[in-house]
């Protein structure tokens, strides 16, 4: 019986020590997201992470209608994210590789900066002759406003230090706007 509750205990610990390591690992990623954006936006946001399925959770429900996601180790640099509703369904629009929501306008923080990405290929996953990979630093996105965008260079090689659109001539051509 001695050796029973002994197991039971370790268990338990075990247990315990997951689930502590679970919130502390959570708590890392809200900090993580709550990065992208200022602090009055961030505080008040739902924290949402993306498993390595591709499966959301959410880590804290919100009150400001706005969503932050922590950054993705498994890119190159930091890229949490933080944007409205709106650019939230264009962002699930782009992975699930659907037309973007007509009439929606989002708006989107990366004040920690943005992975390094294709300028070119919305879907690249690596730097390959082609498709003029960028280095991003701090920024904010406006996304599905395609019509708007005009006079904005969307050239394949932008100067990231001022605005461009990026993925210029698909569905999911936003506006780049570097911050410091």
């Amino acid at each position: 019986m001695k050796r029973l509750l002994t197991v039971a205990a370790l268990v338990a610990a075990g247990s315990l020590i997951a689930i502590q390591g679970a919130a502390a690992d959570d708590a890392a990623m809200i900090k993580s997201a709550e990065s992208a954006a200022p602090p009055a936006v961030a505080s008040g946001a739902t924290i949402h992470a993306m498993d390595e399925k591709g499966a959301m959770r959410t880590l804290r429900e919100g009150t400001n209608g706005f969503w932050c996601m922590p950054d993705n180790p498994a890119t190159p640099g930091p890229d949490p994210m933080c944007g409205d509703a709106n650019s939230m369904e264009w962002a699930m629009a782009w992975i699930e590789k659907k037309e973007p929501p007509k009439g929606k306008v989002g708006f989107m923080y990366m004040l920690a900066g943005g992975t390094d990405g294709s300028n070119t290929d919305p879907y690249a996953t690596k730097p390959e002759p082609g498709n003029n990979w960028v280095e991003t630093g701090p920024h904010v996105m406006i996304v599905n406003a395609t019509d708007m965008m005009q006079g904005y260079p969307t050239d394949p090689k932008p100067d990231t230090s001022k605005p461009y659109v990026m993925w210029a001539g698909t569905p999911y051509a936003h506006l780049m706007i570097p911050v410091k």
